[in-house]
């Protein structure tokens, strides 16, 4: 004969280790969802990553070409500065203490190494789209030791510089050579005056009366003007 107590024990026991089990199911469960979604989450996060860094290595891959490409200009009018990532004009040019406009005896070279620029930037072929920065920069010589004059002229220098630039602008394009016609093309033109980097110092000072032709490829979508 079955023991009452024995028989009330075990109809305690069993719903008791069933809604256990129940209640773990429920917890593993959870974890599993939660896991899932953190895998999912950290899933994405990677395929992001990843297609940023294979949008970077593509986009550096075409700087190389880019650059690879640039180096065509090196020559007769153009020099490259690896410590300063930049072309150099070569074109001697003097302007005469405190004067901007660009003496005759330098426009036939001035004209062909503008052309030499265009010709370059048109040419380069890449796999993405290509927007060509170009920067000419007018600068300006200082006098010689502490002169005061170096600081009562300094802001007169910007403006002197920058028309410098400009007229190589104006000279280049009354003879027929607009930038602007070009899409992939955007020619700044600034002054540094006294200052900007790659200065000649001591005895060439006075070779910083010139123009610095600096080129900076920009990948990526290109919008029209």
């Amino acid at each position: 004969m079955n023991d009452p107590q024995n028989r009330s024990s075990n109809d305690f026991f069993w719903p008791s280790y069933v809604d256990l089990m129940t209640s773990l199911f429920v917890v593993m469960l959870v974890l599993f969802v939660y896991s899932f979604k953190l895998f999912k989450d950290r899933e994405h996060d990677l395929k992001t990553a990843n297609g940023e860094l294979k949008a970077k290595a593509e986009e550096l891959e075409q700087i190389t070409k880019i650059r690879n490409s640039l180096k065509r200009l090196e020559g007769r009018y153009f020099k490259y500065d690896p410590a300063l990532e930049r072309h150099e004009l070569l074109v001697p040019v003097q302007f005469k203490s405190g004067r901007d406009e660009i003496q005759d005896a330098y426009k036939p070279a001035l004209l062909q190494a503008g052309r030499t620029l265009r010709s370059v930037l048109k040419t380069i072929k890449t796999e993405q789209p290509v927007r060509y920065l170009v920067i000419v920069e007018g600068m300006a010589a200082r006098y010689a030791g502490n002169d005061a004059r170096n600081r009562a002229e300094e802001q007169l220098t910007y403006q002197l510089s920058y028309r410098r630039a400009l007229n190589l602008l104006n000279f280049w394009k009354q003879n027929g050579l607009d930038f602007s016609q070009d899409s992939g093309v955007e020619l700044i033109i600034g002054g540094s005056g006294f200052f900007g980097t790659g200065r000649y110092r001591g005895a060439k000072e006075g070779q910083n009366k010139r123009f610095l032709i600096q080129v900076i490829p920009k990948i990526g979508r290109i919008t029209s003007r």
